[in-house]
């Protein structure tokens, strides 16, 4: 497996920099975070990788393939799957067909063959089931399955979305604040979650996320933003003890 790296990344909105000159190196099977204030650019380089944005200046390699100009679905292409922030599902629908929806990428038969829906497209079709279902069992949704999302609670609603992210089986998985908003219990379930994907899944993670204490416990490697700088990078013990990471967060003495 191939880092992900992004060489001197600027990104500019109405001439605000979101993001100056960002270099960073997400190793293969590791757990990165990304951390910052608020309005430090964490998003907006989420953006970037997932290809909902694209800088306008520097470079981003994933698997010897430049994204820096990549669509979304071309990202998705090459393994990458994201878990937003704001819940991106569809309230409507159960669990089990929002999960069935993200893997349509998956499907790779024709509009004669889902017509006659035999041989290829029946094939298919069961194994893109069977593979939602273990993703269902490994995020213990089963007791939610058949219900419809939006009347799920929230935390349960978060552990959808990123339900939703591993059905298209990533290698690397972008994980925006998907503790945001969640009690302890739901926060320990959700920790628990992202130690077993990377462990049991083989799966790169990148995380942002604002509780520190998370952060801190279960990161191997750890940037801090800032103004959409890149202020210090380290093992949670290097950036603990970062000066600039400190006056960042809680400011001089």
């Amino acid at each position: 497996m191939n880092p992900l790296t992004i060489s001197n990344a600027t990104l500019t909105f109405g001439g605000l920099n979101a993001l100056a000159n960002v270099n960073m190196r997400f190793e293969p099977g590791l757990i990165t975070s990304v951390i910052g204030p608020n309005g430090a650019g964490k998003t907006s380089l989420l953006n970037c990788i997932s290809g909902f944005y694209h800088p306008n200046e520097g470079e981003i390699v994933y698997r010897d393939r430049t994204l820096t100009h990549a669509s979304p679905h071309q990202v998705t292409k090459l393994g990458i799957a994201r878990a937003f922030q704001n819940l991106e599902l569809f309230s409507g629908l159960s669990v089990l067909d929002n999960l069935l929806l993200a893997r349509h990428t998956n499907l790779k038969y024709n509009f004669i063959q889902a017509c006659i829906y035999f041989g290829k497209a029946s094939r298919m079709e069961a194994e893109n089931r069977a593979f939602v279902e273990d993703v269902i069992d490994f995020m213990e949704l089963e007791p939610y399955r058949k219900n419809i999302v939006g009347n799920l609670s929230y935390g349960i609603q978060k552990r959808v979305e990123v339900a939703r992210a591993l059905t298209l089986d990533p290698q690397l998985l972008l994980l925006d604040e998907p503790m945001a908003g969640m009690n302890i219990e739901e926060k320990e379930d959700i920790v628990r979650f992202v130690i077993d994907i990377k462990k049991d899944r083989n799966t790169t993670i990148v995380l942002v996320e604002h509780d520190l204490g998370v952060v801190m416990d279960i990161s191997d490697r750890i940037y801090v933003l800032d103004f959409g700088e890149v202020i210090g990078s380290g093992t949670p013990e290097e950036v603990a003890t970062n000066p600039k990471v400190i006056e960042a967060y809680i400011g001089e003495e």
